[in-house]
């Protein structure tokens, strides 16, 4: 038997994609209360997520925005990380959570950086992955991920 690696390479990208969700579900939190989501976004979803990110960059007129859509485009999958953040009012809890959204967020990227996977973090894919309702969260951070040749998410440019 043959296995090709365009083959491999798809499954080594969801399956570091699940550990990443592992470690973010892992991760310490703050007075033991875990209010952090995740999921994985692929292939269709993945396509419709580019596509809103595109649209909300061209209503902003933000190149930015469009540059991610094309990184979301290009990897092999994106995962969401985000958290409930529960009642504003209740101040340092409401900041503990963000707190808990961030350390999820190191512990994912952690392995798929320890797995030789690029990846980089993008709060503009947030907005996009909540309006298509792909996670339910109230602050939500993607962190798309890419087995290639290259890194996809090293020479973006900065501007049109």
């Amino acid at each position: 038997m043959i296995i090709d690696s365009k083959k491999s390479e798809a499954d080594a990208a969801l399956y570091v994609a699940k550990l990443m969700m592992v470690a973010a579900r892992t991760a310490p939190k703050a007075a033991g209360e875990d209010r952090v989501k995740t999921a994985v976004v692929t292939e269709e979803d993945k396509v419709r997520l580019s596509e809103k990110m595109e649209e909300i960059g061209q209503a902003r007129n933000s190149f930015g925005l469009s540059r991610d859509a094309k990184n979301v485009s290009d990897s092999d999958a994106v995962v969401l990380i985000g958290v409930e953040l529960g009642d504003p009012s209740g101040y340092l809890t409401f900041r503990a959570k963000l707190i808990d959204l961030g350390i999820a967020i190191g512990s994912a990227v952690k392995i798929a950086s320890d797995l030789n996977v690029d990846n980089r973090i993008m709060k503009s894919i947030g907005q996009a992955a909540t309006e298509l309702e792909l996670i339910e969260a109230d602050e939500v951070h993607g962190i798309p991920i890419a087995i290639k040749g290259k890194n996809i998410f090293f020479d973006r440019p900065r501007q049109q």
